[in-house]
């Protein structure tokens, strides 16, 4: 491997989104990432079910290029292979409560008697400061608690992200401050613990509206997928689908304005700045609407395009595996995996870099594929790990 993080080793001990995927995008960048999990597998691997034995897409996808072993870690051999494995890896990444690290040997004081610079990438749905600090929790709860569901809904009726950003959201930012923590001991000698939360990335994300509220007390709702600090910023149904605009800054209103024949609103004072535009979007989406429903798909997208103005279709999944751009784009690799009949488009890692490829995809690791390979690795016989089996360790 000649990835930019070659010689680094990971322990991914990560449970669902957030930690393997931090761990993910390493082992995309020529770490050596190892997810350990018990022997019986652990329930992450079957969330979104899609192969014949059950397992998910989310650990197809978030298991690319890693190596996997079990192992029980609540057992006393399991307890001292992980301090053997510790001595070896540069990062551990758990996602697990504080009480749940200390229980199984992973919190930070433990891991620094196998090593002492060790690096711990830990994370929770709330931080470890503050009332609800021993509290669990989801993606869906962060978006709650960080007011997004509120504005991204109706009035009194909420909406949340299909897609899980705060899971993807926090794993990426801890991923980032576990590459600091790199450099920062690269440079001292000295590990730490990094530590992120699904409601720290939430707040983050959605820091400019609870800033706008704690200084004008405006008291936003939501308003569906119009947007409320420009316009037009919306869907829009158009005589075969749906399409999305949006229009920020005061070159690109003009553009839209002559476009659909309003050049007329140039100069009035409703819309003379992006604020405005969202303040009164209501009216400059219906008219859009009207523009769009005389319109097919494809000719409203093409018009929109060859003038500048940003859109894009509005696409189901299958229309998304179809679309054009998505097959052309090199975003996906197409991997083969056991008890699933067809190849399947996991996603690339999302960063290009100039001088240093990212590797091919490998495909997720079966069920402690790599169990026998990297105990042999710690120097444990065919006989040693044939007993470990026995007693259930591995």
């Amino acid at each position: 491997m000649s990835g930019l993080l070659n010689g680094i080793r990971v322990l991914d001990f990560g449970r669902y989104i957030a930690g393997p995927y931090c761990a993910t995008l390493l082992a995309d960048l020529g770490a050596d990432v190892i997810r350990i999990e018990k022997p019986d597998g652990g329930e992450d691997r079957y969330t979104v079910p899609i192969s014949d034995q059950g397992e998910g897409a989310y650990y197809i996808q978030l298991g690319r290029n890693k190596r996997a072993m079990t192992l029980n870690p609540r057992s006393e051999q399991g307890q001292k292979i992980i301090q053997q494995l510790v001595a070896t890896a540069d990062v551990v990444v758990a996602n697990l409560p504080a009480q749940a690290l200390v229980k199984l040997g992973l919190d930070y004081a433990n891991l620094c008697k196998a090593k002492s610079d060790i690096i711990l990438t830990t994370g929770s749905a709330f931080g470890a400061v503050g009332p609800y600090a021993q509290r669990g929790g989801f993606d869906t709860v962060a978006q709650a608690m960080s007011g997004a569901m509120y504005l991204s809904g109706e009035p009194q009726q909420p909406a949340k992200s299909f897609a899980p950003y705060c899971d993807f959201g926090t794993a990426a930012l801890c991923a980032f401050g576990t590459l600091a923590a790199i450099m920062h001991r690269n440079l001292t000698g000295e590990g730490q613990v990094v530590e992120g939360s699904l409601l720290s990335t939430a707040l983050n994300f959605n820091n400019a509206a609870l800033m706008e509220e704690a200084a004008l007390n405006l008291g936003r709702q939501g308003t569906g997928t119009r947007g409320q600090y420009n316009g037009p910023t919306d869907s829009f149904k158009t005589q075969d689908g749906w399409v999305t605009v949006q229009v920020v800054g005061a070159g690109l209103y003009k553009r839209w304005a002559n476009l659909i024949g309003e050049a007329k609103w140039h100069d009035d004072k409703r819309f003379e700045s992006d604020q405005l535009r969202g303040d009164h979007g209501s009216e400059i989406s219906q008219r859009m609407n009207e523009w769009c429903q005389e319109r097919t798909n494809s000719q409203v997208v093409e018009t929109l395009t060859n003038a500048g103005i940003p859109c894009g279709e509005l696409l189901s999944p299958q229309q998304v595996l179809q679309n054009e751009h998505v097959q052309q784009g090199e975003f996906f690799s197409k991997l083969k995996y056991p008890g699933v009949e067809q190849a399947i488009p996991v996603a690339n890692h999302p960063v290009r870099y100039s001088s240093v490829p990212v590797e091919a995809v490998s495909p997720a690791p079966s069920l402690g594929q790599h169990t026998t390979e990297i105990l042999a690795e710690l120097g444990y016989s065919n006989e040693q790990q044939a007993e470990l089996a026995k007693l259930g360790v591995i």
